[in-house]
């Protein structure tokens, strides 16, 4: 069984600590209905599409450098498991490439055999590579 999980990088000209601090801009870049905080280890914050919920805990927080939010809880309603994301982990690295910086995006659970896996790989990668990049390259990203 292939066990590869999601992972996508992007990479401009800001500095890991722009790059840090956008990632904790949640609402700037990913969802707009946001509650709680995205910034230190141990915040919990949580996402809202609609009925579509997930939250997360800061499991793993190295300033500049690295960011890991684990599902604590989630429902999925167009699945048949609702709850699919739940014990699943986001992490965000970052770090110097060249004259640029790259952050690196891998959500640790989200494999092609997960019934999510497609619709939730198109999703991160108009969040992450669309939003997130034009907030950190153009100050402006494109939340739902």
């Amino acid at each position: 069984m292939n066990q590869q999980n999601y992972q996508s990088s992007i990479a401009a000209d800001f500095t890991p600590a722009e790059a840090f601090e956008a990632i904790s801009r949640v609402n700037e870049w990913w969802a707009k209905n946001f509650a709680g905080s995205a910034e230190k280890l141990n915040d919990v914050f949580t996402v809202h599409f609609g009925e579509t919920f997930v939250t997360f805990k800061i499991t793993e927080c190295i300033p500049d450098e690295k960011i890991a939010w684990h599902v604590t809880d989630c429902f999925l309603p167009w699945l048949k498991e609702k709850t699919e994301w739940n014990g699943t982990t986001v992490v965000f690295e970052i770090s110097p490439l060249g004259h640029e910086t790259q952050v690196t995006m891998t959500h640790l659970g989200l494999v092609p055999e997960v019934e999510c896996y497609n619709g939730c790989e198109a999703g991160w990668n108009r969040h992450f590579k669309g939003s997130l990049f034009k907030l950190l390259t153009e100050h402006s990203g494109v939340p739902q």
